[in-house]
């Protein structure tokens, strides 16, 4: 085989392992999108069977993070990629540490649901959190999206949901703390919504984070820490 076969050849299986890392972060994105549609699910139906499933996957999304990272840091020591190979790998270790996360905050979330099983208090549908999982899991969504398509046009849409999540936060904290104040029989309810929200509100942190190291793959600026304006600045100034 001759030089520039092997060359052809080389270039060929490097293509193929970069494309396998990346419909290894869409499975492992899919999975726990999936995670936090079951989890919420199950808290707000008291569906055991679904937050059993959530967590029963955990271990899938841990095993796919270790997978993904031990690949990433292989093609690094054997390939020595550069640009924008190099910041696709650095950006996904970074990617697939906030997705085993958002799983983790979705766990969370089923086995407090399991904790509740056979509560002799009343359960009803939760409907506080109604919006505030909506704004998140369209963020989630949105972050994968740019990750699939490597295209940042919309991740200034999709960071700007963040204060809306936050100010939707503070607005359910304040609500179910007004709620306690006025009958104390409100309390373990209350305490409930409370750490289901925070898990909402993290899962919309780490998707911020995954659209952040997005534009980095892309663009390769480090956007991390900015304020928004400054985000804004830098993504519309290296387009």
């Amino acid at each position: 085989m001759d030089n520039n076969k092997i060359k052809q050849h080389i270039s060929r299986q490097f293509n193929e392992e970069m494309e396998d890392i990346r419909n290894k972060v869409l499975a492992m994105g899919g999975l726990v999108e999936q995670q936090v549609d079951l989890a919420t699910k199950a808290f707000m139906g008291f569906d055991m069977e679904s937050a059993e499933k959530v967590v029963q996957q955990d271990q899938l999304v841990n095993d796919l993070e270790k997978n993904i990272d031990h690949d990433c840091t292989e093609i690094m020591a054997k390939r020595q990629p550069a640009a924008f190979d190099l910041r696709m790998l650095i950006a996904t270790i970074k990617i697939i540490t906030d997705l085993e996360r958002i799983g983790d905050e979705a766990a969370r979330i089923a086995k407090m649901t399991m904790r509740l099983e056979g509560a002799d208090f009343y359960q009803d549908k939760y409907y506080e959190i109604e919006h505030l999982l909506e704004m998140v899991k369209e963020m989630l969504n949105g972050a994968l999206d740019a990750y699939a398509r490597t295209d940042i046009d919309e991740v200034i849409a999709i960071t700007g949901q963040d204060a809306k999540v936050d100010r939707e936060y503070t607005s359910i904290t304040r609500q179910l703390i007004t709620q306690m104040m006025e009958n104390p029989r409100n309390i373990t309810r209350a305490l409930d919504m409370l750490w289901t929200a925070r898990a909402l509100e993290r899962i919309g942190d780490h998707s911020c984070n995954v659209c952040e190291h997005v534009i980095y793959m892309v663009k390769g600026k480090d956007v991390r820490h900015l304020s928004r304006e400054e985000l804004e600045q830098t993504v519309n100034a290296v387009r």
